[in-house]
């Protein structure tokens, strides 16, 4: 399927947010670039599902002024992104908009996609990192669910852990949860 979209010029996050809403299609403006991603399937779904219910459940335990959200906007200062999960202050989210700055966010979650691997394991990092996002995770699904989490240091992510398909982990920061990646997948 394609999509028609009448632009003229360098796309900018108005104009982005000004698309009509397309749940078969997820927009992003990656410097001045429209990116354009299929919808996930079932499988990415269920596990950002799962881990959402995972954080919230652990944030509400401990009273975090934090919100959950799923496949937000988050306004970078080089373009708009939208991360599979996002954890940002509640403050940030009380009025009902269609995006939250990316100075209020506290963790990025990513689960790889086929179509997006390069662009959710190199280039969203680096935008994340250079928006000094504290927290980066990334979920790949293939070829066995692994966590893998990142947390920022002298504007660079580092790896502090890699959670992996059968073991339970327990996660400490932006508070303590403990996850084992293939419950996030499992049907």
């Amino acid at each position: 399927m394609s999509v028609a979209i009448d632009h003229t010029g360098p796309w900018t996050v108005a104009d982005v947010l000004a698309l009509p809403e397309d749940r078969r299609t997820r927009y992003e403006l990656l410097g001045e670039s429209l990116v354009m991603s299929p919808a996930p399937g079932i499988r990415h779904q269920r596990a950002s599902f799962r881990l959402h219910v995972a954080l919230d459940t652990a944030a509400r335990a401990v009273g975090a002024p934090v919100e959950v959200l799923e496949a937000v906007n988050v306004i970078l200062p080089s373009g708009l992104v939208v991360p599979d999960l996002v954890i940002a202050d509640a403050g940030a989210t009380v009025e009902d908009g269609v995006s939250v700055d990316a100075e209020a966010v506290r963790l990025v979650v990513e689960l790889v996609s086929p179509g997006n691997r390069t662009v959710d394991r190199k280039f969203k990092p680096m935008l994340y990192a250079e928006a000094a996002i504290p927290h980066f995770w990334r979920l790949e699904l293939d070829p066995a669910p692994m966590l893998v989490v990142h947390e920022l240091e002298g504007g660079r992510y580092t790896e502090r852990t890699t959670a992996l398909a059968g073991t339970t982990t327990r996660l400490d920061t932006p508070f303590t949860v403990e996850i084992d990646p293939a419950g996030l997948v499992r049907q």
